[in-house]
């Protein structure tokens, strides 16, 4: 089943209560949007600069949830779908009311400040996600509560997946494999760019729809650049109305977040026959990410995964070529924790899952990037296993 199940709660409430039991708190503070969905499961609808929101995780005790009055009924829809790990939420407006009135959001402070009294935490050590902004200025009204960031400690909590975790990022793994191939035949001569990957997107959402009825799909990217703009990682800012051409090299990207967990997957292709730069390039790109998969093992220094791509690299003399670091890690958001693979040396934990993306790009050629998004274990398992050869990635 692709809804995460209480399993996945009570695992991630157990490295919660690890946590505030090693360092002291009384309670954890969650935040921002990605945090908040991580401890309730709720798919956070607004931008938390606008709307404030906060989710409380105590030591003892029932977490609870403050939100703006716009997510009232995405939140009912939750509750009623069986799909929320919280279930003690409070409102605000964001407009005045004749009736049945509730704090406004100019009094989200004194809002906070009250709950947390409510729940006997007034006098509290709360570790957070981020300790400032609108938090600070509720925590400042219990002049008796202390509140402390915990921003490392909090992202720690992503580390390490649950086994159904995995088992739902094969899931959408194998939904990206699909959608790989859908590209293969998708690769003109002549055809706009962004046409084919809105189509590519329809196409990745209708399959969704057969292998995931009901859940939460979030198409983060289908895009792809093609010729000389795949040199900048990013693109060149010009894509309306570029066009395949044929002797392109195109680097394609595809993103589906499943009821909160994301899966990267991204290839290579040639429109037509590489030529002897093309090809070699490729290959390199391609050994670069097959050693760096390879080096995602339990134990060893987070940073051998970039060390292993890059080696492979500067052995082809393509140093000078690379422009980014190899990876990151994978889960609740495209860009997860940890973040500083190149030079974080803790060693690797079981079930942790990254991408493995070293890139190569040459001016006036293209870049050359496969992505494969791999659980940490004594055998590295790799979910993405779409073809990434040479002659599978030559098209048309």
């Amino acid at each position: 089943m692709a809804i995460l199940s209480t399993a996945i709660r009570d695992y991630r409430l157990g490295l919660m209560h690890a946590l505030m039991d090693r360092e002291g708190y009384d309670a954890l503070a969650f935040t921002q949007a990605d945090f908040f969905q991580f401890a309730t499961n709720f798919a956070t609808d607004v931008q938390t600069w606008e709307r404030p929101i906060l989710c409380i995780v105590p030591r003892n005790g029932e977490p609870f949830a403050i939100l703006n009055e716009l997510s009232t009924n995405h939140w009912r829809f939750g509750i009623e779908a069986g799909k929320l790990w919280v279930t003690d939420v409070e409102f605000y407006a964001e407009h005045p009311r004749l009736s049945r009135r509730v704090p406004l959001a100019p009094q989200w402070p004194e809002m906070v400040a009250d709950r947390l009294r409510r729940a006997g935490l007034s006098r509290a050590r709360i570790g957070a996600d981020a300790a400032g902004g609108m938090l600070a200025r509720a925590t400042a009204l219990l002049p008796h509560l202390k509140l402390e960031g915990a921003t490392a400690g909090c992202q720690s909590l992503r580390w390490v997946k649950h086994p159904e975790e995995i088992q739902l990022l094969r899931e959408i793994a194998e939904l990206t494999d699909w959608v790989q191939d859908r590209y293969r035949e998708a690769i003109r001569p002549g055809r706009l760019v962004q046409e084919m990957d809105m189509a590519m997107a329809a196409a990745l959402a209708e399959e969704s729809a057969r292998r995931f009825p009901g859940e939460h799909l979030e198409i983060m990217r289908c895009w792809t650049l093609s010729g000389p703009a795949s040199c900048a990682p990013h693109g060149d800012g010009r894509s309306s109305g570029q066009r395949i051409e044929k002797g392109h090299g195109l680097v394609n990207i595809v993103i589906p977040r499943v009821n909160g967990l994301v899966v990267e997957n991204e290839r290579t292709w040639f429109c037509g026959k590489p030529d002897n730069r093309q090809a070699f390039l490729f290959e390199t790109a391609r050994a670069a990410n097959e050693a760096a998969c390879e080096a995602a093992v339990t134990g060893r220094p987070v940073c051998d995964i970039d060390a292993a791509a890059q080696a492979v690299i500067e052995r082809a003399g393509c140093a000078d070529l690379m422009l980014h670091r190899t990876g990151h890690g994978m889960g609740t958001l495209g860009h997860e924790f940890p973040a500083d693979m190149a030079f974080n040396t803790r060693p690797l934990l079981e079930n942790e899952v990254y991408s493995a993306e070293p890139g190569i790009y040459e001016w006036g050629l293209g870049g050359f990037r496969h992505d494969d998004t791999v659980v940490v274990g004594t055998r590295p398992e790799v979910l993405t296993r779409a073809p990434k050869d040479l002659a599978s990635q030559t098209v048309g």
